[in-house]
């Protein structure tokens, strides 16, 4: 028989589940895919052949169906990171990008992003030879 009250029971449980919880709760943003997508960049659904809108560090990304909104996806900012690749090693460990939408994919595309080939190959370590599609972790945010 137990010496112990149910309350110590209780807390341990308690405990367990809060551990547990954390752990679980290690991602906050959505799974998708992400491919590169190659210039001309313009011209674009969202700002034609003004390039003053793109980013000056050229992380910009054209977004596929399922972010496109109608639209209202240009401009949104995401974080992005790479995590799972066709090839091994294809994810730059740690690596996290902050892109702008400044297109649309189109319809057909089955990319969650088109990211520019700078934005692919700065989370992406076979960014520089093509690369192909990658598992991503996305999360749109206000600066």
């Amino acid at each position: 028989m137990s010496t112990r009250s149910p309350c110590f029971h209780i807390h341990v449980i308690g405990g367990l589940l809060f551990i547990i919880s954390l752990l679980a709760d290690l991602s906050h943003g959505d799974i998708g895919t992400a491919s590169s997508y190659s210039p001309p960049y313009v011209p674009t659904e969202c700002y034609g052949y003004d390039t003053s809108q793109f980013p000056k560090d050229k992380l910009f990304a054209a977004a596929g169906e399922e972010i496109w909104d109608g639209g209202a996806a240009c401009g949104r900012l995401y974080l992005v990171r790479c995590i799972g690749a066709q090839l091994a090693g294809g994810c730059i460990e740690g690596a996290a990008i902050e892109i702008m939408i400044v297109n649309y994919a189109g319809a057909t595309s089955a990319a969650t992003m088109r990211l520019s080939e700078t934005a692919y190959g700065r989370i992406a370590s076979n960014g520089r030879m093509g690369g192909g599609t990658i598992i991503i972790e996305f999360q749109q945010y206000v600066s």
